[in-house]
């Protein structure tokens, strides 16, 4: 009899452990999926800030002085509720520091 028992235990509790396993395993690279994606996203912005900065000096003969230029003049918008735009320029003929870092849960990090 108690054979049967530990017999029943060990295949209901086999199965249940590899499935928590395998969902464990799938949440993980989901999340891991999301950070690539969102730092991807985050390159891509901060690329199309210093590409319009560098057509804006090609065009113009200067750097653009703020982001509101760029975004009116250029095209390009930063979405404010996902990222942090930091746009710092020295003088108009030296390239701006640009960088663009996430907000929230695992954009954090630049």
């Amino acid at each position: 009899m108690r054979k049967n028992i530990s017999g029943v235990v060990l295949t209901i509790l086999i199965p249940v452990l590899i499935l928590s396993f395998m969902i464990g395993s799938m949440h993980s690279s989901l999340r891991h999926m999301g950070k690539d994606v969102a730092a991807e996203d985050r390159q891509q912005l901060e690329n199309a800030i210093r590409r319009a900065a560098v057509a804006c000096y090609v065009a113009e003969g200067f750097y653009p002085p703020d982001m509101d230029y760029i975004t009116q003049h250029y095209g390009v918008q930063a979405d404010t509720q996902r990222y942090h735009v930091f746009y710092e320029i020295f003088a108009e003929n030296i390239m701006p520091q640009i960088t663009v870092t996430g907000r929230g849960s695992f954009m954090d990090s630049p």
